[in-house]
């Protein structure tokens, strides 16, 4: 199948379209689902950024050269400023255009769009109607989609001038506008919601494109190159010769022990070397360039996939003047085997205008220098003028819980603050609120995740029209907020195109770096109690019981280092919980609860009769509550009823009545 292209592209040649000063609707759209426009070196002026509604106490202070509050975290209302009771969101000069619009919660409240200048907004509509599907032009399935509570919308929206984006206070919580701006003497036309017949059948070809996927093979096209790696510590290479570019590798892995896929597909290593260079600028494992790591999981997205027959995709452009090494090794001692394809074609344009497409696999390498910014962990640094195009991250998170508050951070061109700046991991990913729901998609994807966020957890992100253009450097940081030692581990490939000469300096990971640091932890645990997050659900009157990831705070305080955490309730509500009880017997019922700034007063209860005072769970810091002792009772084997009742909060609370149990403690007495 062929990349849908825009009529100027077929006509005009690559680099000549993607410098044209003219771009019609239908080209803007072809940028959606063409890779070929990726390793079009950047213009002058040409830039990528993105407005987010991040923590601004997050800054760079200038006087002094400090990162400010780096790890800030209140990203869900973060705005320009206050006018005319309207809410600032975003302001961009054209020419240029928004490629991504998401948000974890968008409410009722109106999103207006102004473009050059007029005095009309060309959208007005509720936020949440940019992602229901139900108003066109925003009706595209694979454009316009939710993903693991995650709204998204590729829909592109021109302007020439200039674009102004403000809401009603009530628009909802966390906001990303992405956007393109153009050289200065590009003309754009300015976008409308009623678009014309061929715009809309523009956007139809792409929804069906990026809906397919798939190898992006030419019917009927033979490989320029094939074979097979086979055996332990085996290698293989294929040459081909420029001017041309790969359009398309297939490879399709075999494990004979299917308990050693996730050591074996971290032995099996692709690298490509162009033009005669000593180094290579693709070097990565197998399973993880192809935008799935660890082990083999289900993908298919534009770029990076795996079909049905077992065989992995790669449909990234990848274009050489004078040749291009590919080359397949088994750097472990396991018994393993690849076969791969390589299709190719002609370069009919000048190479010189062209990157050479880069991705490298890494762990933890080039940290940023300031102290400050510890929390920012390195997604790639490269010299010199390309694109950044995607990333691919493994997460390994034993303790499990939520892993990812960090913002993504890009610093283009040696800025000193990043032009763009995000609001969470998940939220750069395209979904929302840690939700483990895998989940598949032309632009993005959650390929695994082990359960609750706990153990190995993949996800991706592909910059297709949004992709990132620099001049002179870039450098891609995400915020990792646990630390090694926790241990919540990273690992990721990054994606990127880099002009002939310019300077990439992650080399390659050791096979010993790259397997066997995913071991289980030992979890603390008091002896002989009922965990609290294991009890289950009987009747709740509001708010949201669920389990809470612990260990962030003083790990080995809480017993399973979690609790039962019980969020968005209010005063006057009730949770009623199941306390099994094996045998009949007398008891001591004991209990341990948490305590901090933003809980509540809680009156606990054991089958319809309180027990004991409330209890006041206010404390400045999050900590452990001492044991609680509930008396001694009388049970009979089965189910009986602990409820938690919400009474209140102390004055110096933050009124958000929050309440956690750690655990519920049976000890038998005797009489």
């Amino acid at each position: 199948m062929k990349f849908l292209l825009s009529t100027s592209v077929a006509l005009m040649g690559l680099t000549s379209a993607l410098h044209a000063a003219s771009l019609s609707y239908p080209d803007l759209v072809g940028r959606v689902v063409g890779l070929e426009q990726l390793a079009v070196l950047p213009e002058p002026g040409e830039q990528g950024r993105q407005w987010s509604s991040y923590d601004r106490k997050s800054r760079f202070d200038t006087a002094t050269g400090k990162y400010l509050q780096w790890d800030a975290n209140g990203d869900g209302d973060g705005i320009i400023r206050k006018e005319n009771g309207q809410l600032v969101l975003a302001e961009m000069e054209g020419p240029g255009c928004i490629w991504r619009i998401w948000s974890a919660a968008p409410k009722s409240g109106h999103v207006r769009i102004y473009l050059d200048g007029q005095p009309v907004p060309v959208v007005d509509l509720p936020f949440t109607a940019y992602f229901d599907g139900k108003t066109k032009p925003f009706d595209q399935p694979a454009l316009v989609h939710t993903v693991a509570r995650g709204c998204n919308n590729y829909t592109p929206i021109p302007f020439q001038k200039s674009c102004k984006i403000v809401a009603d206070p009530d628009w909802g919580l966390y906001y990303h506008f992405v956007y393109s701006i153009f050289p200065e003497n590009t003309q754009v036309p300015t976008f409308k919601m009623a678009l014309t017949a061929p715009d809309i059948a523009a956007l139809a070809r792409a929804n069906q494109r990026l809906t397919e996927l798939g190898p992006a093979r030419k019917a009927g096209a033979k490989p320029a190159a094939q074979g097979q790696l086979h055996g332990a510590n085996a290698q293989t290479q294929a040459t081909l010769s420029g001017p041309g570019a790969i359009t398309c590798i297939r490879v399709r892995p075999k494990v004979e022990n299917p308990e050693q896929t996730l050591e074996a597909m971290r032995a099996l290593v692709m690298q490509i070397r162009w033009d005669g260079s000593s180094q290579p600028a693709v070097w990565s494992p197998v399973g993880d360039f192809f935008g799935s790591a660890p082990g083999i999981n289900p993908c298919r997205s534009l770029p990076l996939g795996r079909d049905a027959d077992g065989w992995w995709y790669c449909n990234w452009y990848m274009p050489f003047a004078r040749s291009a090494e590919v080359a397949f090794t088994n750097e472990g001692g396991f018994a393993a085997s690849l076969d791969y394809e390589i299709y190719s074609e002609r370069l009919q344009d000048d190479p010189s205008r062209l990157g050479r497409f880069h991705a490298k696999w890494h762990r933890d390498v080039l940290p940023p220098p300031e102290p400050e910014r510890a929390i920012d962990w390195t997604i790639m640094k490269a010299t010199g003028s390309g694109r950044f195009v995607g990333v691919m991250l493994h997460v390994w998170n034993p303790r499990g819980g939520w892993w990812g508050e960090g913002d993504e951070k890009f610093h283009v061109d040696g800025e000193a603050f990043p032009s763009t700046i995000g609001t969470g991991s998940e939220d750069y990913f395209g979904y929302a609120w840690c939700d483990p729901q895998l989940f598949q998609n032309a632009y993005h994807n959650q390929t695994r995740n082990d359960g609750n966020n706990r153990g190995h957890v993949s996800v991706n992100r592909w910059h297709i029209a949004d992709n990132v253009p620099f001049h002179k450097s870039f450098e891609g940081f995400i915020e990792k907020y646990y630390p090694n030692r926790r241990p919540t581990l990273y690992a990721g490939v990054a994606y990127f195109y880099l002009a002939a000469g310019g300077v990439d300096p992650i080399e390659p990971t050791p096979f010993g770096q790259r397997v066997g640091y995913w071991t289980p932890v030992e979890t603390f645990k008091v002896p002989g109690v009922i965990e609290g997050e294991r009890l289950k659900v009987l009747r709740k009157t509001g708010g949201t019981p669920q389990e809470q990831d612990l260990t962030g705070f003083a790990e080995g305080q809480w017993s399973n280092d979690s609790h039962l955490w019980w969020i968005n309730a209010k005063p006057g509500d009730r949770l009623e919980l199941a306390l099994p009880v094996d045998k009949a017997g007398k008891y001591q019922v004991t209990t341990r609860l948490t305590k901090a700034r933003d809980y509540c007063i809680v009156q606990l209860g054991l089958d319809g009769k309180n027990q004991g005072p409330s209890v006041d769970l206010y404390h400045p810091e999050v900590v452990p509550s001492e044991v609680l002792d509930l008396g001694t009772h009388q049970l009979s084997a089965g189910q009986h009823v602990l409820s938690a009742e919400i009474i209140g909060a102390n004055p110096a609370a933050e009124k958000a009545y929050m309440f956690g149990l750690d655990y519920v403690k049976l000890e038998a007495v005797r009489d």
